[in-house]
């Protein structure tokens, strides 16, 4: 059996430790200054309450922080004062140059993990994946801890901030295709076909982000698809709705430009003209 410390039991952090309890494992909670919803969460996840971080970390072998991405290099703050020389697990949702700070500056004696979970609080019929990077040895332990559960370990490709940056791709699409979609519903419902668009939008494929093969496609019709969106900017702007993601569109069209009707350009060449990158190699 091995102890863990949950740093907090948020939705996301008490289904993960419920799911550490599950798989034999003994998990602590520090319950001072959380809230009554966080000890209820704390209590149906089977962790064990103690009464201080000290305590936590001098019973325990791995540290998993799961907390708002705003707190992450505090949390981490609080444990290296406390010379933790286990394993700390940074599975939250913050770019790789915060999680490379993390492991070398704020926690510089402890084995940091480089963490991100995908999905859905884990439990039921729902499962998580939970990539890492960082020292192997230190990644075995923690897959360990969730054999058998609905928590699915995986080995990013890659040292510190590969997980983060895995997590960072994801959340650039998927955060904003749904706010995106909130733009476009407000739009269609000013004008009153907001049926009309739903019915639309169940006539699409919704393999975009998984199919990278079509992108050479989209930078082709780059030069057609900017002034359009210049128009979708437009009627955002009369609607009163927002229009700097319309706006920030026609910026990151402008960047393939030089792709004009050039179906056949490699996936690679069309990504590295993101970048800013002229026509050469990726």
């Amino acid at each position: 059996m091995t102890t863990v410390t949950v740093l907090h039991p948020g939705s996301m952090g008490a289904a993960v430790a419920a799911q550490v309890v599950a798989a034999g494992h003994e998990v602590l909670w520090v319950p001072d200054g959380r809230s009554e919803a966080t000890r209820e969460r704390a209590v149906q996840a089977g962790a064990v309450a103690v009464d201080s971080l000290a305590t936590a970390l001098h019973r325990s072998s791995v540290v998993l922080s799961i907390c708002p991405p705003q707190a992450a290099e505090d949390v981490a703050t609080l444990v290296a004062d406390h010379d933790f020389a286990g394993v700390y697990v940074d599975a939250n949702a913050i770019n790789p140059q915060r999680m490379k700070y993390i492991a070398g500056e704020v926690c510089p004696g402890t084995v940091v993990l480089d963490g991100a979970i995908f999905g859905p609080p884990p439990g039921g019929l729902r499962t998580a994946r939970l990539y890492l990077a960082g020292d192997q040895q230190a990644v075995g332990i923690v897959e360990e801890l969730f054999k058998g559960t609905h928590v699915e370990p995986r080995r990013a490709s890659g040292d510190i901030g590969s997980a983060s940056a895995l997590k960072m791709a994801f959340a650039s699409y998927q955060k904003a295709a749904r706010t995106l979609a909130g733009v476009a519903h407000a739009l269609a419902t000013t004008h009153g076909v907001g049926a009309e668009l739903t019915a639309e939008a169940e006539s699409m494929a919704s393999s975009i982000l998984s199919d990278p093969d079509y992108l050479p496609s989209v930078a082709a019709r780059a030069w057609r698809w900017a002034p359009e969106m210049e128009d979708v900017a437009e009627t955002l702007r009369a609607a009163d709705l927002p229009t700097e993601i319309a706006e920030a569109t026609v910026a990151v069209l402008a960047r393939w430009e030089q792709d004009k009707d050039r179906y056949d350009l490699p996936v690679a060449v069309a990504l590295a003209h993101l970048h800013g990158r002229g026509a050469g190699s990726p």
